[in-house]
């Protein structure tokens, strides 16, 4: 596979000009997805040639700078990252950074591909899993991704079976999906499988997001309060506030339009392309990718993504609103 970079003795770790220390890198194996959800992709993606995608080991040095500098987790995203051919090898790869520091490898995906490969992941040193489910009825989870939902539940049943931690993302969009609220945390609450629900994003296709299709954090906990007797649990580091419900399962709820946690963000984002994003609103990328393959030394590479870091911006909460830039969520890697 290539020599990887041999561990610093000092880590100096990732920090940005507002004192916010990175902990956690969204790396994107591809920009390809089966789905088609109308919160991520535009009508008619993109996809990038095959040319301008890390292969493996640029994918395994540049995640070695960054694990290096101090990054403990690793999340696999895609667009679909089960697509990736070689996505057990990543993984394989990745998984070998723990000797650098790296102290989790997880994935998010549709899970319609977890059947055939989720053994294999599993043994190549996948530690977690988040699966998308955005409705549990039929006709509302087609509306959504323009997939059917069987596949999805037979990924999840068998992440189940295997052991493997794993928790569901339900995309909530007015109009679409805001009547699955109860419909998915009683589906998911009977499997004991923790649930987050996520606030619609001005991430997709420009022009398209309003305002009024967001469903809020407020809305949401007043549906649930209808069935549920609901505590708040005390906010941590994590973007979901957590709830309990009936004194006997939690959910989470990801606010980024109506409450904003970017005082307290310690993630990055790396595309498939190998343009780091130091927030997932950023307006563009800086190309890693490219100094890499022109044979940069390891030093000014680092030197790139410290700089890089250090001038992220205060996010969302500063300047909220539609991004306006080339790249959609499904490029982003969520």
């Amino acid at each position: 596979m290539g020599i990887a970079f041999e561990p610093l003795l000092v880590k100096e770790p990732l920090q940005d000009r507002f004192g916010r220390i990175k902990r956690k890198l969204r790396l994107s194996l591809t920009d390809r997805c089966n789905f088609r959800c109308r919160y991520c992709m535009p009508e008619h993606p993109q996809w990038l040639p095959g040319r301008e995608l890390m292969d493996r080991e640029e994918l395994l040095r540049l995640a070695t700078l960054f694990v290096d500098n101090g990054i403990e987790e690793l999340r696999l995203t895609g667009g679909e990252p089960l697509l990736r051919k070689d996505v057990v090898a990543c993984v394989a790869a990745l998984s070998r950074l723990r000797e650098h520091g790296l102290k989790r490898l997880s994935m998010t995906t549709n899970g319609t591909r977890l059947p055939a490969l989720l053994d294999d992941l599993i043994e190549a040193g996948l530690d977690d899993l988040n699966i998308s489910l955005d409705a549990v009825d039929e006709g509302r989870f087609q509306a959504l991704t323009r997939r059917p939902l069987a596949p999805v539940l037979a990924g999840i049943e068998k992440a189940r079976d295997s052991g493997l931690p794993v928790k569901l993302n339900a995309v909530l969009i007015q109009g679409y999906n805001d009547d699955q609220i109860l419909p998915l945390t009683h589906w998911a609450k009977a499997r004991d499988l923790p649930l987050r629900f996520i606030e619609y994003m001005p991430l997709d296709e420009p022009g398209r997001w309003r305002e009024e299709q967001v469903v809020s954090e407020a809305r949401i906990l007043d549906t649930l309060a209808a069935r549920y007797r609901i505590e708040a649990r005390p906010r941590g580091a994590a973007p979901a506030t957590e709830y309990r419900l009936d004194e006997s399962y939690t959910l989470g709820v990801i606010s980024t339009v109506t409450r904003p946690f970017c005082a307290d963000c310690d993630r990055l984002r790396l595309t498939a392309n190998g343009h780091l994003y130091t927030c997932l609103f950023a307006r563009q990328g800086h190309d890693l990718l490219t100094p890499l393959r022109t044979g940069e030394s390891e030093a000014q590479l680092r030197c790139r993504i410290e700089q890089r870091v250090w001038h992220k911006d205060a996010g969302y909460a500063a300047t909220p609103g539609p991004v306006d830039r080339p790249i959609t969520m499904h490029g982003m890697g969520g």
